[in-house]
């Protein structure tokens, strides 16, 4: 069944959060979270999670939750990405993201291969538990898992990993007992990489396709996906929150010393000035222009407030003035050129 077909919704619901990143919340607001993402009008939920997220904490939580509300399996597309399994915690931290993930009680270690993203998914439909299952799987982060090697063999040999990994994953898909597969990647080189010896029926793509950083070949890429009929998601448009006010980029703080670093605050500020002038919220800005491109079917929010679930859903519906968008490319925040505002 093609994406198209299935009518997914504006907003992806992505839940760092209910696996306790950055932020331990309690069970009630959990599933205060996870009843808001049916408060709007679309026909489907599309919830993306992974089984590195707490540990696979998250995957409990969202099936205890989707059990607690009586959510109609049909109109739930659960996106697992796969990659990690959880193993018991035998050090005071967990070994994996030191210092991003709180108060968990198991540890994670990666697996990317055949037999192990095999044994990520049967884990993780262990985890979600009974009524629900994913519907959408994917590698997680294999852009990482490359960039780890020690030397070109060593790459070569951690690609063909990953490809087998999505041997694995189309067997899935040919067995029913998944609906289709993707890819997402803080690299999209990485997922055009892939998609070479993968068919894949979505990308996400995550750091790269955002109003900060939208280069032509990237752009080009997304309509060769658009023209094959891969459904692409895009998320991380706010460079971790950095565009909205936060103080990490790309999940890691600023170097004053680093002139590619100071170009960035640089363009934050007169992004945020721009936005002032024409009482326009950074968070419009940066995802009506994610959702711009030709081919982007949807963008992926987070939250760890429950009262946040519906703001995200409103803006992915948001137009900004013309006028906006013309400054901004004057200023050169935006390519002067880009033809889709």
């Amino acid at each position: 069944m093609g994406s198209q077909q299935m009518k997914l919704p504006r907003v992806v619901f992505g839940t760092g959060t209910l696996g306790n990143l950055f932020v331990e919340l309690s069970d009630d607001v959990k599933l205060e979270i996870s009843k808001q993402w049916f408060g709007n009008k679309n026909d489907m939920v599309v919830i993306d999670t992974a089984g590195k997220y707490g540990a696979g904490l998250a995957l409990e939580v969202i099936g205890n939750n989707l059990r607690a509300i009586g959510a109609d399996p049909d109109r739930v597309i659960i996106s697992n990405k796969l990659g990690w399994m959880r193993v018991p915690l035998e050090t005071p931290e967990p070994t994996f993201e030191p210092g991003a993930w709180l108060g968990l009680k198991h540890d994670a270690v990666q697996s990317i291969s055949y037999d192990g993203i095999l044994k990520c998914w049967k884990q993780g439909e262990e985890l979600l538990g009974e009524g629900y299952r994913s519907k959408f799987l994917s590698v997680h982060d294999p852009d990482e898992y490359l960039f780890a090697a020690e030397d070109d063999a060593d790459r070569d040999k951690r690609f063909e990993d990953i490809i087998g990994a999505y041997t694995a994953l189309a067997e899935l898909r040919d067995q029913g007992k998944c609906e289709q597969i993707g890819v997402g990647s803080k690299d999209w080189k990485t997922i055009a990489q892939i998609d070479e010896r993968v068919k894949l029926d979505w990308v996400m793509l995550a750091n790269s396709l955002t109003i900060m950083r939208h280069p032509q070949d990237l752009l080009d890429f997304v309509a060769d996906l658009k023209s094959r009929d891969v459904t692409v998601f895009n998320s991380a448009v706010f460079h971790a929150g950095y565009l909205v006010g936060g103080n990490s980029f790309d999940y890691r703080q600023l170097d004053p010393t680093n002139a590619d670093d100071v170009k960035v605050v640089e363009f934050r500020d007169c992004f945020f000035k721009l936005c002032e002038k024409h009482g326009v919220k950074p968070a419009q800005a940066c995802v009506e222009f994610a959702l711009s491109p030709p081919g982007v079917a949807a963008i992926a929010l987070s939250s760890s407030k429950p009262s946040r679930v519906t703001s995200n859903l409103e803006l992915a519906n948001v137009q900004l003035p013309k006028p906006f968008w013309n400054e901004a490319k004057e200023l050169g925040l935006i390519d002067a050129n880009y033809p889709n505002l």
